[in-house]
């Protein structure tokens, strides 16, 4: 089945010279994929607009417009879109060259969000960085160059990789760094994205398993003592557990209960787009953490089976494409095509599994979908160096050059 082109994509067909390629039967690049990712992006936008509409009947929204969400998401996919283009121009050695230098700036970043003056808190969380016209969360940014890192570390250190001092402790020792910023933030969602990247990524790229085991089980008790030694962590954990008691009903569990009910109102198909109940100020956040809580009421269970597998084929793609380099020895290409797959899957179940109850709360975001500009940017930048892997594996393939 062929799938018509947009205009705007058309100049994703044409070499980073500029001359259009030559034809082929083969597509220049995975069409199916591009409307994959657009149409999550707009049906997200659709649903940021459902789960705000309301928010201005809020004193602290009482200055907005019904539709300020729904306009500034817009603009968000439209610059992601424009940046994305460019992004796929770049040839993957250019990312390769550049990935330490990269990962080393958003470190920078990262520090300068804990400077006071400097980093902006919301919700007493300091994670962002303001730019008067928009706020830049590095954290979304780490997230992308600890998948560019650590597949340029996996290829430049694969003689070591099953040793464990000049294999796995140079990048224990940066993920550490960036662990401990993101903690001072507080942003524990985040490091556990990028602690799964980044072992996946050495796990694909070749280290020691009895290492790997032995890693992951001291990675889960530091978890776990980081989540002991917080007593409002703790008592995030003990109000997940039981959510519908009075006392964290009302408290800690107060997004969580409110989100199960609005799974409860949908049922199979829904009460109908824009009749979610929840949304009017009973469940906070909802049009950014909870947005598949509000999808999940307003369309039930199909409208959150779409979603999820919507998502599903795009880190089946992923892992395909890196599957693809792998074979013609494009050892970095590869790496980062599956450490994209794992980045978008990790962050996709941790939101869903926290709107359905099935993890503690954690203040990550649904990619492509959930409002935020830093989110949505990132994401696409991600996901045209994928499309660029895909369409670098095509030109090889017809046997043209890069």
């Amino acid at each position: 089945m062929k799938f018509a082109m947009p205009s705007f994509f058309a100049a994703l067909a044409q070499t980073p010279a500029g001359g259009l390629a030559q034809r082929s039967r083969m597509m220049e690049y995975d069409q199916l994929l591009v409307w994959v990712v657009l149409l999550l992006m707009l049906f997200g936008m659709v649903m940021v607009y459902s789960a705000s509409i309301s928010l201005p009947d809020s004193p602290k929204y009482a200055s907005y417009k019904n539709s300020h969400f729904l306009i500034r998401q817009a603009v968000f996919i439209a610059v992601s879109l424009v940046v994305a283009l460019f992004a796929f121009r770049v040839r993957i050695e250019t990312w390769q060259r550049f990935a330490p230098y990269l990962f080393a700036g958003t470190l920078i970043l990262l520090a300068l969000v804990l400077v006071p003056g400097i980093g902006k808190g919301v919700n007493g969380a300091k994670r962002w960085l303001s730019f008067k016209v928009f706020n830049l969360q590095p954290s979304e940014l780490m997230k992308l160059f600890a998948v560019l890192y650590a597949a340029d570390y996996t290829v430049r250190k694969q003689e070591f990789m099953h040793k464990l001092t000049k294999g796995f402790l140079p990048m224990a020792a940066a993920v550490g760094c960036v662990g401990l910023l993101l903690l001072l933030e507080p942003d524990l969602g985040a490091f556990g994205v990028i602690v799964c990247i980044a072992m996946g990524i050495l796990f694909l790229g070749g280290i020691n398993g009895v290492w790997f085991g032995g890693i992951s089980a001291t990675l889960v008790g530091i978890f776990s003592l980081v989540i002991l030694l917080s007593p409002w962590r703790r008592e995030r954990i003990f109000a997940y557990l039981n959510p519908w008691a009075e006392e964290n009903a009302l408290g800690k569990a107060y997004q969580l209960s409110h989100s199960l009910i609005a799974f409860g109102r949908g049922e199979l198909f829904g009460v109908g787009l824009g009749g979610s109940v929840e949304k009017l100020h009973y469940l906070p956040e909802a049009h950014t953490d909870f947005l598949l809580a509000v999808i999940g009421e307003e369309l039930g269970f199909a409208g959150v089976l779409v979603v999820v597998l919507m998502f599903y084929w795009i880190v089946k793609r992923a892992f395909d494409i890196g599957r693809q380099a792998i074979a013609m020895d494009l050892t970095f290409a590869g790496l980062t095509a599956k450490g994209v797959g794992i980045w978008i899957g990790v962050q996709a179940f941790i939101n869903m599994g926290v709107n359905l109850g099935l993890l503690p709360t954690k203040g990550l975001t649904l990619p492509l979908m959930s409002y935020g500009g830093s989110g949505v940017l990132i994401n696409c930048i991600g996901l045209a160096i994928l499309l660029r892997i895909d369409y670098e594996n095509r030109v090889l393939m017809r046997g043209g050059r890069i």
